[in-house]
C-alpha cells in the first residue's frame, strides 16, 4: 500500500478576507457574503485554529488566483447573521504569528452582535495571542487589559505579531437577513 505524504496537506499560503450580504432569505444573504469575500465558488471546509509553520501570507487577490472553482479549501470561518432591525452583526478572525517560522501559530474566530470593528479586532487578536502564548507556557491574567497582555508577550519575544480581518453589518429597518463573514483561507 502506498503511504500518503502528509506534507502535501499542509497549507503553504494563507489569505484573509471578509464580506457582507443582505437578502430577504437567510441562505441567500450568506451566499452574497461569500461572494463579497471572493470565496463563493469554492467548497469550503472549516478547520480548527492552527496556522501552519512557514505559512506565507498573501493578499486576497493573489490567494484567490491560486484557487479553482469547485476546489475543496480549508478555512477558519466566522459567520454572524440576523434579521432583527438595527442589530449590528460582527465576524472576525485573528492570527498570532510566532517569531520562529518553524513553529505553528494560532487562528481564532468569533462572531456575535453589537461589537464594532475595533472591539472585534481586539477580541480576536487577543484570543489568538493567548492561545499561542499558552503553548509557550507564558502565564497571564485572562482579565488583564489588552495592553498589559501585549506587554507580557512582547517581553517574551516569541510572538512576533498579530493581525485580523473583521466584518460588521447593520440589519436594515426592513429586517432583511444580514450576514457577515470573516475568513482565513488556507491554500494547499
Amino acid at each position: 500500500m502506498k503511504k500518503v505524504n502528509s506534507t502535501n496537506f499542509v497549507p503553504r499560503k494563507i489569505f484573509l478576507t471578509k464580506g457582507v450580504g443582505v437578502h430577504k432569505e437567510k441562505l441567500a444573504s450568506f451566499e452574497l457574503a461569500l461572494r463579497d469575500a471572493g470565496i463563493a465558488a469554492l467548497n469550503l471546509i472549516t478547520v480548527s485554529s492552527i496556522l501552519p509553520p512557514e505559512c506565507e501570507f498573501v493578499d486576497k487577490e493573489t490567494g484567490v488566483k491560486l484557487l479553482s472553482p469547485g476546489q475543496i479549501v480549508p478555512i477558519v470561518l466566522a459567520r454572524s447573521e440576523s434579521n432583527k432591525p438595527s442589530t449590528l452583526v460582527s465576524s472576525g478572525v485573528g492570527v498570532a504569528v510566532p517569531r520562529d517560522k518553524e513553529h505553528y501559530g494560532y487562528l481564532s474566530e468569533h462572531h456575535g452582535f453589537d461589537m464594532d470593528d475595533n472591539q472585534m479586532e481586539e477580541y480576536v487578536e487577543d484570543l489568538a495571542a493567548e492561545m499561542l502564548a499558552t503553548t509557550y507556557g507564558i502565564k497571564f491574567d485572562p482579565d488583564a487589559s489588552w495592553d498589559e497582555k501585549r506587554e507580557l508577550w512582547s517581553i517574551d519575544n516569541r510572538i512576533v505579531k498579530t493581525r485580523s480581518v473583521v466584518q460588521t453589518g447593520l440589519v436594515d429597518v426592513e429586517g432583511r437577513w444580514t450576514t457577515t463573514v470573516a475568513a482565513a483561507v488556507l491554500v494547499l
